[in-house]
């Protein structure tokens, strides 16, 4: 969950662990139990991910980056179409049809997405940012990430404040939740 670094560091070391998790779905049978467990440990660390862009790179990208607010915005709608693959997903069986094709969807909107933020945006963000901000942006995601949600919310709040505020509360009742269903061990 945090790797250390800066927030570019941070956030590329997490694009590579769910390139590994999205590796480790491809090879679990299907309808195996290792497969949804899979699936709940992915959607786990993506909403915890982008949760974390969400409260502290967009808005950074929003006040450093030429045309940072037409990057970020393009940036959160992709996580929201993620989101809501992902609460697609989070209700199938591993076994059933629509299952595959929705960790394929998700595979392939996350593919594009981390392409994006790693060709484009961190390198515009690297060449605008002091990098002791850079820095302190990496330790602010690592925190969010400790209380951010574990489930997809498509419908909660994506921009600050209002996110910053519901979040941390939204994170408590999901790992309450991952706790007594015993998801994501």
């Amino acid at each position: 969950m945090g790797h250390g670094g800066n927030v570019i560091e941070e956030l590329t070391a997490d694009h590579r662990e769910v390139d590994a998790m999205f590796a480790q779905l491809d090879t679990a049978t299907a309808g195996d139990a290792e497969r949804r467990e899979l699936a709940d440990r992915l959607t786990m660390e993506l909403v915890r991910h982008a949760v974390a862009e969400e409260q502290h790179l967009y808005p950074a990208v929003r006040r450093y980056v030429d045309d940072g607010d037409d990057l970020a915005d393009k940036e959160i709608a992709d996580h929201g179409e993620v989101e809501r693959l992902l609460k697609d997903l989070e209700g199938r069986e591993p076994g059933d049809a629509a299952f595959g094709t929705l960790v394929a969807q998700v595979r392939e909107n996350v593919t594009a997405h981390v392409r994006d933020e790693e060709e484009r945006l961190f390198p515009l963000l690297a060449e605008s940012c002091p990098p002791a901000l850079l820095d302190e942006l990496g330790e602010k995601v690592r925190r969010s990430k400790e209380t951010a949600p574990t489930r997809p919310h498509p419908a909660a709040p994506d921009k600050p404040p209002l996110n910053k505020i519901l979040a941390p509360g939204a994170g408590f009742v999901d790992r309450l939740r991952d706790a007594l269903s015993g998801r994501g061990k």
